[in-house]
């Protein structure tokens, strides 16, 4: 069956799905494969839950015409979402880069439903599974798509910006994260800024921290709108208690965010809502009701202690800037609970020394988890959350506490004992 005909079914289709676990009538399931995984074992439970057709890559499933075979299932779940963002005339920004992906994608949305119907990514959802995913769900009343895209090696972000086609795009930086895929720091820079490169040859535009002379350099001769103190968007930082507060296009933007870096995703924020004609005194309401949520640098109150909870990724950029920004929170009582940092490949043992160092250096109170930490220091340290004695937590009181960690370490287990 062509991808014309799969879409034709997909028009008619509540949608799709991939989890048979989660399905409902009358999706058309996607029987994908994985490492551990094949899909084409769960189309049978698929159509009988409900799914109007399966798509299948093995012969030997087909039972019907209910099952539509084809070479390669992925394929053909990122054909089918290529062909309907064609078919639709939203405007598209894609956002990658090494920190800050999530947060701005968060921010951006909420300031542009001020005006606009906006369809953004859901969690995690930013792969070549995510991107297709989400855009599947786009209908002709959106305006606007704000797909974030993430990648631990080269040509990822390219593959994703063929099947996305967007019109605008965003590089929020470029860090050490997943330098094991990537392989090098400069190989991380190339293979982000195949999201320029597809938009230089698109005729698309790019925004741009000025402030960031890697990144704008590589927009040289792009339709670039740039954010950052050489801009009219100069973010100009305050602290409200714990809080980032900047003071842009003559009033102040008061946020729910942590870290001074913060300063450039709501400056972004602000340059993408100015940029599309929405009144500032609207963005401002935005940015100030938004609040991180799944572990993401989320300010939780337990009954004896304060909690930032940013347990959902780390890389050492991230790491030391929150960890840096903790110096600046008045609060009598400081400590700080730190996973592994993953995927770093040869980097990895000295860029966890150099967090310990810095730790060390600053005399805070800490705990480590996870295999590296632990294989370094064996001073409060321990080899997973499980093994972190639940007695030294519940000592824990009036103080306040940093969390943070690589996901996998799963750190956010430990919120219930402090």
């Amino acid at each position: 069956m062509q991808i014309e005909d799969i879409y034709k079914l997909f028009l008619e289709s509540k949608g799709v799905c991939t989890d048979s676990r989660q399905t409902k009538k009358n999706t058309i399931f996607f029987s994908l494969k994985g490492k551990n995984f094949n899909g084409n074992l769960f189309a049978d439970q698929a159509l009988s839950q409900g799914c109007s057709f399966c798509v299948i890559d093995d012969e030997k499933y087909k039972k019907s015409e209910k099952y539509i075979l084809v070479d390669n299932v992925l394929i053909c779940l990122q054909e089918l979402a290529s062909l309907h963002r064609s078919k639709l005339t939203c405007s598209l920004i894609a956002i990658t880069g090494s920190n800050g992906k999530t947060t701005s994608k968060e921010l951006i949305s909420s300031v542009l439903r001020k005006k606009y119907n906006v369809l953004s990514t859901e969690g995690n959802l930013n792969n070549h599974i995510g991107v297709p995913l989400t855009l599947l769900k786009l209908n002709k009343s959106h305006q606007f798509a704000v797909i974030e895209m993430g990648a631990n090696h080269l040509k990822e972000i390219e593959l994703l910006c063929e099947i996305a086609k967007p019109n605008f795009g965003i590089i929020t930086n470029i860090g050490k994260a997943h330098l094991e895929g990537f392989g090098s720091i400069d190989n991380i820079l190339v293979g982000k800024t195949e999201l320029y490169r597809y938009l230089d040859k698109n005729n698309g535009t790019v925004f741009v921290n000025n402030d960031d002379k890697k990144l704008s350099k590589s927009t040289y001769g792009l339709n670039s709108i740039s954010y950052g103190s050489e801009s009219i968007y100069a973010p100009q930082i305050t602290i409200d208690d714990i809080y980032v507060n900047i003071l842009c296009l003559g009033i102040t933007f008061k946020s729910n965010l942590i870290g001074k870096y913060q300063k450039f995703n709501l400056a972004l924020a602000i340059c993408i809502g100015d940029y599309f004609k929405i009144d500032k005194f609207l963005i401002q309401e935005a940015i100030q009701n938004y609040i991180p949520k799944n572990n993401r640098s989320q300010i939780i109150k337990t009954k004896r202690n304060k909690v930032l909870m940013d347990a959902y990724n780390a890389n050492p950029n991230s790491m030391r800037e929150t960890i840096n920004y903790f110096d600046y929170i008045n609060y009598e009582k400081k400590f700080l609970i730190l996973g592994d940092m993953l995927e770093l490949g040869d980097t990895s043992e000295k860029e966890h020394k150099e967090i310990i160092n810095l730790i060390t250096e600053k005399e805070y109170e800490f705990i480590l988890v996870g295999d590296i930490f632990s294989s370094i220091k064996k001073e409060n340290s321990f080899k997973n959350v499980d093994s972190v004695p639940k007695k030294n937590l519940l000592e824990l009181e009036k103080y306040f506490i940093l969390v943070k960690g690589s996901r996998s370490i799963t750190l956010e287990k430990i919120l219930n004992y402090l």
